[in-house]
Order: structure tokens, then C-alpha cells, then sequence
């Protein structure tokens, strides 16, 4: 008889660690628009998860997520490149 490990799994690990980082770099995002870029990798991240797990709706929801993101950061960093901010 085959005893299962009660731990938490590496998928699950995955997930945690992805849905971590998203909370943290979308809360950094008024630091520097890299963090916004870092939040849109972040929901891919978040995104593999869903799919890997079985959970298509979130995959779905969360790659959209990921496109919205990468919009606002290439929208933001032009705008701070046409004001002539440095990139930070």
C-alpha cells in the first residue's frame, strides 16, 4: 500500500510562490515601471499555474491579466521616456 505525502505539492509550491510575487510587485508598481513588467511575468507565472492545475478559467483570466499589464508598462514607459525621466 502506497502511503501519500500529506506535504504540499511542487505544483502547489509553484502556485504559492506565483501568486506571491504578484501581490508583491503589483504593490510595488508606483516604485518603478519595471516592477509593472515584473507583475505582468508574475501572472504568466500565475497563469502556467491555472493551466497546469486544471483550472483553465484562471489560466484564461490570469494570461489576460498578464496582457493587460504588459500594455500599461509599455504605455507607462513611454510616456516617462517622452517626458524625459530616465528609466528608473
Amino acid at each position: 500500500m502506497l502511503v501519500e505525502n500529506p506535504g504540499i505539492s511542487l505544483l502547489s509550491w509553484f502556485g504559492l510562490i506565483a501568486v506571491a510575487l504578484m501581490l508583491v510587485t503589483y504593490a510595488l508598481e508606483h516604485i518603478s515601471h519595471w516592477f509593472v513588467i515584473a507583475f505582468a511575468v508574475a501572472c504568466l507565472l500565475g497563469s502556467l499555474y491555472g493551466f497546469l492545475q486544471g483550472a483553465w478559467p484562471l489560466g484564461v483570466v490570469l494570461l489576460l491579466w498578464a496582457a493587460v499589464a504588459y500594455w500599461r508598462w509599455h504605455r507607462r514607459r513611454g510616456r516617462e521616456a517622452k517626458a524625459g525621466n530616465p528609466p528608473q
